[in-house]
């Protein structure tokens, strides 16, 4: 029997969710080993809920396991629980599938989703037994590959991973490990297979650069442009899902209708390193849904995008879905909705007497403010909205709020309490009962994205502004009021717009036992002050400095693909208060259509 295993069936009656260590699930995969299989442990760098939750792992999962020499295995890092009890067996950090210690596999992936994941990086490589840096590593360790929205800047974490992913996963992925394959029959030194792998679009070997981004290989890049996936039909979508065997944070099949979007809101990183927009045909994604949930057993569906009715066959989509969900009793789930009559008409439908709450994006308490950040809508569209959504009998609303965005001031804070205030009075005039949720999350300057130069506010800052807001709502009846850590967002930024220095710090950090830092129980500040302290970087000048435009900044060794003067040139629109439109009614000039086809590039104006 399997050495973890054994060891396994020891640990587990002593731990909570153990269900979260077995592996087992419908639709997982096992394959036989052998000499020429490439063996590929998937880490999501949080727990088991989190990571079975996202929609990429399913999809990677199934895309590289299609390939019938490359076996894809999962890894979650595990609770602080369970850790203390592999130490005291020996056990090391091992994939769901077959028990293999992670240090056996041939190549470990991990997808980075936010900044405050970082330190379990070096969590799941020191629970594996694998050297942090990747200088220290031999020839027979593995090859650590990392992707995700966080390789965009993937300097603050570059002395770890040995190959970042940048772009569209689904075919670099499978060609990157192909490659491993063969260095694996080939008997290739670790050099010969980043000197072959530095040619696939998208992939950055940090090796090859020094801290100043100084090529000292010939065959890197200048910069590195991400890879694109120029039509989302050409790639298969997986009809069968791993089943989690516990509840995990969302709990049903999903299908990604669209990829990017077209609104460019300023603050949004999603929003310009998915550009162009392309959509999944209508029918695959009526098939592919159907096919899940037969499949799985799940009582709900959920469709994905960035802004779900922007689809162009929305109304048809969500017909053909109700169509075949309604009869059977089966939920559906449409995130990112703009509320329009339409959306109002199937949410009713969809949810009948029982009304759960609706989430507005408002993002800004002032129409000044929104104009800024180019979120285009209006006073008058919420109020709309929210004037129909209680007439139709909902009870609730969750509005997202950012703070400290640029330009802010305490008179747009004013207008949060404002428009709290007046939807309790709206709803006090109509008779109804009501309740309104104020979340509010600090603002974080992205890099790829047209804020990525702004100062971000202090933690202190943020801290007066939280209070001032609570003082004032907390007034009003029916309003509930919730915001984020201050110091967690003040790291977010650091890490977000950091250099190599920080690899230092994240470093030192973890050997005082930072880790799970995204989770408030988790979160030491007092270790990340004195890691700080330790390697003399001032967390300021990253997070709280104003950058200058014209700068290189460490980011740009990536290439998004959208030019750097229209984030000039939006910066200087949002200073002026002036708004860009929707790129469906016409080309902004973004720059994407020079790399891949976009279906609004170059045109002057477009239908919708």
């Amino acid at each position: 029997m399997n050495n973890v295993q054994t060891k396994l069936d020891k640990i587990l009656p002593k731990v909570e969710k153990p269900a979260r260590y077995i592996g087992g699930e419908l639709n997982q995969v096992i394959k036989k080993d052998a000499e020429d299989m490439l063996r590929f442990a998937f880490c999501f760098p949080d727990t088991y809920e989190i990571g079975m939750s996202y929609v990429g792992l399913q999809l990677l999962y199934y895309l590289v396991n299609k390939e019938e020499k490359l076996w894809c295995e999962r890894v979650f890092a595990v609770a602080k629980d369970m850790a203390e009890q592999m130490k005291q067996e020996g056990v090391p950090l091992f994939t769901l599938e077959s028990k293999t210690p992670v240090k056996e596999c041939d190549v470990v992936g991990f997808t980075l989703q936010y900044e405050l994941a970082y330190t379990n990086i070096l969590l799941c490589l020191d629970q594996a037994g694998i050297p942090l840096l990747s200088k220290d590593r031999t020839e027979d360790d593995p090859i650590i590959i990392a992707g995700g929205p966080c390789c965009y800047n993937p300097e603050p974490f570059a002395k770890f991973i040995d190959v970042v992913q940048v772009g569209d996963g689904e075919e670099q992925l499978v060609q990157l490990l192909e490659l491993a394959r063969q260095r694996k029959i080939n008997n290739w030194t670790k050099q010969e297979f980043f000197e072959k792998a530095v040619k696939i679009q998208g992939v950055y070997i940090p090796a090859f650069y020094d801290d100043n981004h100084k090529k000292l290989n010939d065959n890197a890049p200048d910069r590195v442009l991400r890879s694109f996936l120029p039509d989302l039909n050409t790639v298969d979508y997986p009809k069968k899902t791993l089943v989690p065997l516990i509840e995990v944070v969302h709990d049903r099949p999903s299908v990604e209708i669209f990829r990017g979007c077209t609104r460019g809101c300023r603050f949004c990183q999603a929003g310009m390193n998915y550009r162009p927009v392309r959509e999944r045909d209508k029918d695959k994604i009526v098939d592919i849904a159907k096919s899940q949930l037969s499949d799985s057993g799940h009582q709900e569906v959920s469709v994905l995008s960035l802004s779900t009715s922007d689809y162009s066959r929305f109304e048809e989509l969500v017909t053909d879905l109700m169509d075949y969900c309604q009869p059977r009793q089966i939920g559906i789930s449409l995130p990112s909705l703009r509320m329009d009559n339409f959306a109002f008409k199937i949410l009713d439908e969809l949810q009948g007497v029982r009304k759960s709450g609706l989430t507005f994006a408002c993002e800004a308490g002032t129409q000044r403010l929104r104009d800024v950040i180019n979120k285009n809508i209006t006073e008058e569209h919420i109020f709309k909205t929210l004037d129909q959504a209680m007439d139709l009998g909902w009870q609730s609303v969750k509005l997202y709020f950012m703070m400290g965005l640029p330009t802010e001031t305490y008179e747009d804070l004013d207008g949060i309490v404002d428009l709290s205030r007046r939807i309790m009075q709206m709803a006090k005039e109509k008779g109804k009962r009501f309740n309104v949720s104020v979340s509010v999350s600090n603002f974080v300057p992205k890099p790829q994205t047209v804020f990525q130069w702004v100062r971000q506010n202090t933690a202190e800052e943020f801290e007066q502004k939280h209070f001032y807001l609570k003082e004032r709502l907390q007034k009003i009846k029916g309003v509930n009021y919730k915001y984020h850590g201050s110091y967690q967002s003040h790291l977010e930024a650091f890490f977000a717009r950091g250099d190599r220095k920080l690899n230092d710090t994240l470093l030192a950090a973890y050997k005082k036992g930072c880790s799970f830092d995204a989770w408030t129980e988790g979160f030491n500040k007092e270790a990340w002050i004195e890691a700080l302290a330790e390697t003399g970087i001032d967390d300021n000048y990253f997070a709280v400095n104003e950058l200058n435009p014209d700068d290189i900044q460490p980011w740009e060794i990536i290439d998004n693909g959208v030019d750097k003067e229209f984030y000039k040139r939006e910066w200087q629109k949002s200073l002026e208060g002036k708004t860009t439109d929707d790129c469906r009614y016409g080309c902004v000039g973004c720059g994407i259509n020079k790399h891949v086809e976009c279906p609004f590039g170059g045109s002057l104006k477009h239908d919708i």
